[in-house]
């Protein structure tokens, strides 16, 4: 008699499917078992094998993007180790593994802008890690010197400009934006976002707080509203002619190209990208990086984990599930990404500018950037 057929007259529906499973676990084990023990290493390898297969990572991501899934999903079918995924804004995830302490399950802290890395590491919550593949991977300027976060995405915080009323010759560096020629054209979300406190952070570091603070006062009386909205709103204002320019991180850009939105795709018609600082420093660059939680109950498969996100198929994926730039060399872009062009970028590390931040506020503060 087959194996369905004994099922069949022997069982009810409840015990047929816990037998079924029970023979299929035996039976993989067997199977499994004597693979094992035919390769080099044997039982001990195999018991190894098992070892992993049954190990999950937790994973605390202020990265919201669908397409990170299959990553995960991909880490789990190379290496058996299973990510269970906790989101949250970067703020509360930090406030929550401060809370949870020693008991946190987290493993790896995944975010936005080395603004909020730099506090999470601030406030004693990463660890450093030594890995030569992370330190092949990914440029000094992208990682903290000491290991305890790595940069796996990179954006630009560019200029959007209305192409019905600003010509590219007239734009040059985010310094800039405060000469009053553009008084009551700009526009721009408020101070208390990180990626503002990072770019300011990253003038910090150019020009020292007195003349940082000259140049947001600057900006300040170039506003054609006060501060308000997300990066696209700002584009959407732009296009609709409420101010000439703002500046935003390139990803929101395609975003809007790709959107099949009719609305969309004329405000994206509308607006142009200025690559700003070409002739100096270069434009910002910010990531989405992260790092190994100080508590991590799986240090080993934390690491595997952020090293599985440098090879260049995932590297790949990164980049093009959020229209980002790959932190490794040789990874192709997404296609509307590449037809902004290619921009010389500002090498200042992210840890300088992350640092910044707190003294960035205050100083924007002053300026009355609300």
């Amino acid at each position: 008699m087959s194996y369905a057929s004994l099922l069949k007259v022997v069982l009810n529906s409840e015990e047929r499917k816990a037998t079924k499973m029970t023979i299929q676990r035996r039976v993989f084990l067997a199977v499994g078992t004597v693979a094992a023990i035919a390769t080099v290493g044997g039982l001990g390898n195999y018991l190894a094998v098992q070892a992993q297969a049954n190990r999950t990572i937790n994973l605390y991501s202020a990265r919201h993007y669908d397409s990170d899934t299959a990553i995960y999903a991909g880490f789990t079918q190379k290496t058996g180790i299973r990510v269970n995924l906790i989101e949250a804004p970067a703020d509360k995830l930090i406030e929550r593994i401060k809370s949870e302490g020693a008991n946190t399950p987290a493993d790896v802290l995944m975010t936005v802008d080395a603004g909020n890395l730099w506090r999470a590491q601030e406030a004693g919550l990463l660890q450093p890690v030594s890995s030569r593949t992370l330190q092949a991977a990914i440029p000094a300027n992208l990682r903290d010197p000491k290991g305890h976060w790595f940069g796996f995405s990179k954006r630009a915080r560019v200029i959007v400009y209305n192409k019905d009323r600003v010509k590219p010759a007239q734009l040059s560096t985010y310094e800039d934006l405060a000469n009053p020629k553009w008084k009551g054209r700009i526009i721009s979300r408020t101070s208390n976002h990180v990626y503002n406190q990072s770019l300011t952070g990253s003038l910090l570091a150019a020009h020292g707080g007195a003349k940082t603070e000259t140049w947001a006062k600057g900006l300040v009386a170039n506003f054609a509203r006060p501060p308000q909205g997300n990066d696209t709103a700002q584009i959407r204002d732009v296009a609709a002619g409420i101010a000439d320019l703002t500046f935003v991180n390139t990803y929101y850009v395609p975003r809007l190209i790709k959107s099949n939105k009719p609305e969309d795709k004329a405000v994206a018609a509308k607006i142009g990208v200025f690559f700003p600082n070409q002739k100096d420093r270069g434009t910002h660059i910010n990531i989405s990086g992260g790092g190994v939680v100080k508590n991590a109950k799986n240090r080993e498969a934390a690491v595997q984990f952020l090293e599985y996100l440098t090879t260049p198929e995932v590297q790949a994926m990164l980049a093009r599930g959020n229209n980002e730039y790959p932190v490794r060399a040789g990874v192709a872009i997404d296609p509307v990404l590449a037809s902004f062009g290619k921009f010389k970028e500002d090498k200042l590390n992210a840890t300088v500018f992350g640092r910044n931040n707190a003294e960035a506020l205050k100083v924007m503060d002053r300026a009355g950037w609300k």
